[in-house]
């Protein structure tokens, strides 16, 4: 995990993500732009990145302890942070700019319709398949 920082920019060796400086002194991060954050919380950002984006570490408590700490100093649950990120990269991979109003982990438009609710005149017990 490498991030390379300038006084205006943070930039990753493992991802296509970034932070950089805005006028006023404050830092966005590429996949959180609604936030105005400070140069700690960028940094912290640009890591939940790269530790996101570590394939080996997808069942490491540790690194999921990471991520959760990371996600706090932005002011974010972690789930959101996962959310984000993997909705940017179904843009990069489909050729928006990230802020696509569809994605892949969006729920569908049209939910299928639900069965209707058993008659509760009927005597007989539910049956459960474990097939």
């Amino acid at each position: 995990m490498a991030i390379h920082g300038t006084d205006d920019i943070l930039r990753s060796d493992r991802t296509p993500e970034f932070a950089r400086r805005t006028e006023t002194g404050g830092w966005r991060l590429s996949w959180l732009p609604e936030y105005l954050l400070s140069r700690e919380q960028a940094w912290a950002g640009m890591e939940l990145d790269e530790l996101v984006s570590d394939l080996a570490a997808v069942h490491d408590r540790l690194a999921h302890a990471e991520i959760s700490a990371r996600a706090d100093t932005l002011g974010i649950i972690w789930q959101q942070a996962l959310i984000k990120l993997a909705k940017r990269i179904d843009a990069r991979e489909h050729g928006g700019s990230g802020d696509s109003t569809q994605s892949l982990h969006d729920p569908p438009a049209q939910l299928s319709r639900l069965r209707p609710a058993r008659s509760t005149d009927d005597d007989r017990a539910p049956q459960a398949n474990y097939g």
